[in-house]
Order: C-alpha cells, then sequence, then structure tokens
C-alpha cells in the first residue's frame, strides 16, 4: 500500500470517465465518490471497485447517459426509474429527492428501480445528515448469502444505512447483511489475510475465516444468523414492494449485479434533541473497554478519523490496482 493525494485520485478517476461518454457533472459526481470512499478507508467500494465499474460500462451494463425519472407518485413516497445509469449519481439524485420531499413535509421515501450498485451506501447517509435530515436507505444485491438453514446462496446481503445529523460528528451505520461485506473479503483477500472472525462457510459446511474460500462459493455468515438472514429477505421484499423493480431472484438470474432496487428515506424536524443524543452516546462510550488500549466508537467514529489521517497525508491505495487504473487512461 502506498498513499497518493486525494485531488490526484478523483482527478484521475474523472479523466477515465470522461473518455467513457460521461459528461462533466456525472464524470466529476462519480470520481469525487470513488476518491472519497477510498479516502474514508472503504477501498472496496473506492480504488478496488472501480476497474469492475469500467469494465460494466464497456459491456453495457451501466449507460453512462442515462437520467432516472420519475414514474409515479403517491403522497410523500415517489417511485423512480433509474434506466441502469450509474449507480452512484442515480443514488445521489434519488436521496436529493427525499432530502426536498423531507425539507417541505418532514419526511420523504424515494424507491428506485433498474438502478446499479451505488458502491458505498453510506455516502447517502453521510448527505442526508450533511442536509440536516435522518436518512434511512438501503439496496439489494446479487445472491451471495444462504437462507438460514440453506446450503446454496439465495438472498443478497442488502446493505442497509441508518444515519443521524450530529453537529460533532453524523453518526453513519452502514452495514451488510452479511457478517463481512464481499468487498472487504476482497481487502482480506489481497493481503493474504484471514478474516478475525468467521464470516461464511467453506465448501463442507463448515465455518470459515478463509475470504477466499467464501467469495468463491457466495456462502457469506448472515449478520445475527437467522436475524440477518431474515433482515436481508425482508429488506428484498420491501424494495420489491416499493419500487417494483427486480428482486434478488431476478438480479441473481442474470448472473451479473446490475438493475438493482433502492429505497431512499429522510425525515426531518427543527429539534433533534441534540443533547439527549449526546448523552446516549456519552453513556455508551463511558464502558471500560474489553482490552488495553481499546476504543469504544459510534457508527461513523472511525469513518471521520481516516478521513483526517487521509487528507493530511494521503490516500492509501492497493499499489496493483492503482496501476491497473493507470492504464485505463
Amino acid at each position: 500500500m502506498k498513499r497518493i493525494p486525494f485531488d490526484q485520485l478523483q482527478q484521475t478517476f474523472k479523466h477515465i470517465l470522461l473518455q467513457l461518454s460521461f459528461t462533466e457533472e456525472k464524470a466529476a459526481l462519480c470520481a469525487g465518490i470513488f476518491a472519497a470512499n477510498s479516502r474514508d478507508g472503504v477501498h472496496s467500494h473506492g480504488l478496488n471497485r472501480f476497474p469492475v465499474f469500467v469494465q460494466y460500462i464497456k459491456d453495457g451494463l451501466v449507460n453512462p447517459s442515462a437520467e432516472p425519472e420519475l414514474q409515479s407518485s403517491n403522497g410523500l413516497i415517489e417511485t423512480w426509474n433509474g434506466n441502469l445509469g450509474a449507480g452512484m449519481y442515480n443514488a445521489t439524485k434519488a436521496m436529493q429527492r427525499a432530502i426536498t420531499l423531507a425539507t417541505d413535509n418532514g419526511i420523504g421515501c424515494v424507491a428506485l428501480q433498474n438502478t446499479n450498485h451505488w458502491m458505498r451506501g453510506g455516502t447517502y447517509g453521510w448527505q442526508a445528515a450533511d442536509a440536516g435530515c435522518i436518512g434511512i436507505c438501503f439496496t439489494n444485491a446479487i445472491a451471495g448469502m444462504p437462507a438460514w438453514g440453506g446450503a446454496e446462496p439465495v438472498l443478497g446481503n442488502n446493505p442497509l444505512v441508518i444515519a443521524v445529523p450530529r453537529t460533532k460528528g453524523h453518526i453513519v451505520l452502514d452495514m451488510a447483511m452479511s457478517q463481512f461485506s464481499y468487498g472487504k473479503m476482497q481487502e482480506y483477500e489481497l493481503k493474504h489475510e484471514q478474516l478475525p472472525v468467521p464470516g461464511g462457510y467453506d465448501d463442507a459446511g463448515n465455518l470459515t475465516t478463509n475470504p477466499s474460500a467464501i467469495r468463491a462459493n457466495k456462502r457469506a455468515l448472515p449478520i445475527g444468523f437467522w436475524k440477518g438472514s431474515s433482515l436481508a429477505l425482508v429488506l428484498d421484499i420491501v424494495l420489491t414492494a416499493l419500487s417494483g423493480g427486480r428482486s434478488t431472484t431476478k438480479i441473481t438470474a442474470d448472473k451479473k449485479e446490475y438493475g438493482v432496487s433502492q429505497c431512499f428515506i429522510c425525515l426531518r424536524q427543527p429539534d433533534m434533541h441534540d443533547a439527549l443524543v449526546e448523552e446516549i452516546l456519552a453513556y455508551t462510550k463511558s464502558s471500560q473497554p474489553a482490552m488495553p488500549g481499546g476504543r469504544i466508537s459510534y457508527p461513523g467514529e472511525n469513518t471521520l478519523r481516516t478521513r483526517v489521517q487521509s487528507e493530511k497525508e494521503g490516500v492509501l491505495v492497493n499499489e496493483e490496482i492503482w496501476e491497473q487504473v493507470l492504464q485505463l487512461k
């Protein structure tokens, strides 16, 4: 791993996207999200994912010129069609629309069908929190996890994001329904490391810390065992019911992850009771760390810490993947 300036990373991404028929606006937005993900330590959905994104464009699975379109409106719930556009662009637009609805009405919901991978879901939680809203968003995905009691992958890891605005640093929960996201397992694999705790099953059905085995057979371990399995299923059902878009069943049938469904919800009120929120955080962090030198952090706190370090010292990148990206210029 080595460090490079954030601006260099962002401009490299943008230059490549402009060559792939992205407009200046879209190239800047998508490049900024890829670079910010790596800056914040989410390498799996930053630099590491960029070559895959480029290939999806070349394969015609991501349409650089597509714009999201309003399909229907039911009170404060809107359904949009992403038209297979860039997932980060569509997600940003959808969350902004939910923010607008919430700003005017206190609540807003945008269901998005026929879109693409949003990369780091937390991006849109931070977006909502920056606008002073509580943000909730979730997406479905290609099957990569068995249902509890099953042996074959039939559930997506269907990430869920919940963000709460806070003056001292937003609270942003960004979690897959599997113990480790596939991107995080790739990071361990690239470093030739085992997972710190079991993250899935090997081919014999035994729990394993081997990320390569799990990524190969797609038998990731659900968080909370049967609870995570159930939550992944229900999120997919809610997404399909609200958006009318493709479920994990349909996405998986095509063998490649595109045309997914997503939902963006914003809540806003003048008084978010900041003092009460601080009381909760203070109580949580008052616990003695279980390990000497350990630290108790709220969701999003480590992200902010990594962001500050990256802005000061440069963004950590995998040298091999960075060279791959430079060859795309």
